[in-house]
Order: structure tokens, then C-alpha cells, then sequence
């Protein structure tokens, strides 16, 4: 039984991380606290991005870090705790530098999930939810990620990781844990750490939203169909390709292999 975890599956805060936050982080968390805050007609509102905020400091949701959300939004540390627990996105016990996130929902895991994360478990020696001992690597299962069309789906802090197979992932792993930089199929140029990535979810921008490709080929392929052949929606006007805000369609990926096409 993993520790943080009760027979029932609760996840309890322990004593350790309910000890006070040093002045100079305080002093910072308040600031970006405010700036969040400002963003909502209700202050209450704010508590999604604020625990991301207290995430991005801790590496998880401590306790600290829920006595600090209740504290300036006016809220019960019940009702804080009750919306960590909630979603998935948000740690009760230390996470690992990177989230690798094995998809095993239903098309995922029959073009080869399940094996992925059987592989990498034995390869890292941890099961779902658990930490490599160095720290540096979180293994889940994750149900569907959004990118059938590339199935079998690794993400890693949630940057996607297209038509993976064990091998891949298994290099993927042990480059992450080894330091390097690592390049995701779609996305940033980069992979950032779960910290990083945390103060992002908070709103904070870093600078990486326009990096890399933003659709692969399989992606767009129902939009160049339409192209080709002169389709568009009923009732609309817009250029062939824009998108539904009059834009552009995003860059496609090369299909020369990168993303596991040919």
C-alpha cells in the first residue's frame, strides 16, 4: 500500500507537509495569489488556478497549500481539500519532476496501452501513482487523452507523446530521468517539469504556447478532405481552412516519420 493511502483509498496530508511556508516564498505566493484573484468576479472562483499555484511550489498540493487556498479566498479548508481530491491534476502526496501518463482507455489500450504500461511499470519498477525513487518520474494510467487518432497516446506533464510503443516509452523514461531535454510529438519544443508546468496551469504564461506543430496530419486530414472537394458547414462564409473564428488551421506535422507516420 503506497504511502499517503489508507485501506479505503483516502488520501491523508501528513504532518510534514502542514509545516509553514518560509517568509520569501509566503511573500510570493500572496502576490501571485492577488493577481489571480483579480482575474474572477468572486473570489472563490480562483481556487482551480490557486491550487496549481500552491502545486507549482510544493510539487503537490500540500497541506500548507490547502490551508493557504482556504485562507485567501475565505474558504473552509473542508471545501478546499473537497475540490483537491476531486481532480486528478492535483497531487495529494509528492509527484514525480514528470507525469508520464499511459492512456489504457478502450482504443489506446488495444493498439498496445495496456502493454506500454505493463513494460514501463517492470522497467521502472513502480505501479499507478507511484514515484521512481529519484524523484523523477510519476507513472499513471490516464483514461482517454483526446488523440485517438494517434493511439497508443503517452503524455508526459501532458504534452503528447503520438503512437507510442514500449520501446519508445521506455527511451522516453529513461531520457527524462537521465535530464535531458525531451521533444514532444505535438506542442512545445520541450517537456517541463510538473512544477513548471503547474505554475502554467495557474495562468501564468512561459512564453511556449506558439512552440512546435499544434495538429498533426492525421488530425487535419477530415479539413483537407473538405478542402479538396469544395465542402463547408451549412450557413457559413468562411475561407476554405480558416477555422471557427475566421483563423487559420493550425501547421500540420511533417508525415515523414517524426510522428510516427510515413
Amino acid at each position: 500500500m503506497s504511502a499517503g493511502h489508507d485501506a479505503s483509498g483516502f488520501l491523508h496530508v501528513s504532518p510534514e507537509s502542514k509545516a509553514p511556508y518560509a517568509a520569501d516564498v509566503l511573500e510570493r505566493l500572496h502576490a501571485d495569489a492577488a493577481e489571480v484573484i483579480a482575474r474572477y468576479p468572486q473570489k472563490r472562483s480562483a481556487l482551480l488556478p490557486l491550487l496549481h499555484l500552491v502545486q507549482s511550489v510544493d510539487g503537490y498540493v500540500a497541506g500548507r497549500g490547502v490551508a493557504f487556498c482556504a485562507e485567501v479566498l475565505d474558504l473552509t479548508e473542508a471545501e478546499v481539500s473537497g475540490v483537491a481530491t476531486f481532480y486528478t491534476q492535483y497531487k495529494r502526496h509528492p509527484n514525480g519532476d514528470y507525469t508520464v501518463g499511459v492512456c489504457t482507455n478502450t482504443l489506446c489500450a488495444i493498439m498496445g496501452g495496456d502493454l506500454i504500461f505493463d513494460r514501463v511499470s517492470e522497467h521502472l519498477g513502480v505501479g499507478h501513482d507511484e514515484t521512481t525513487e529519484d524523484g523523477r518520474v510519476t507513472l499513471e494510467r490516464i483514461e482517454c487523452n483526446a488523440a485517438c487518432d494517434y493511439a497508443p497516446v503517452v503524455m508526459a506533464n501532458w504534452e503528447f507523446f503520438d503512437n507510442q510503443t514500449p520501446e519508445s516509452t521506455i527511451g522516453l523514461v529513461d531520457d527524462l530521468r537521465a535530464g535531458k531535454d525531451v521533444t514532444p510529438t505535438r506542442g512545445a519544443a520541450k517537456v517541463c517539469t510538473f512544477k513548471e508546468v503547474s505554475r502554467v496551469l495557474a495562468g501564468f504564461e512561459d512564453g511556449r504556447a506558439d512552440e512546435g506543430v499544434g495538429a498533426g496530419p492525421a488530425s487535419l486530414l477530415g479539413l483537407k478532405i473538405a478542402n479538396e472537394r469544395g465542402w463547408t458547414a451549412p450557413g457559413t462564409d468562411r475561407p476554405q481552412g480558416a477555422g471557427s473564428n475566421g483563423s487559420r488551421a493550425p501547421k500540420a506535422a511533417p508525415a515523414d516519420g517524426k510522428d510516427g507516420s510515413k
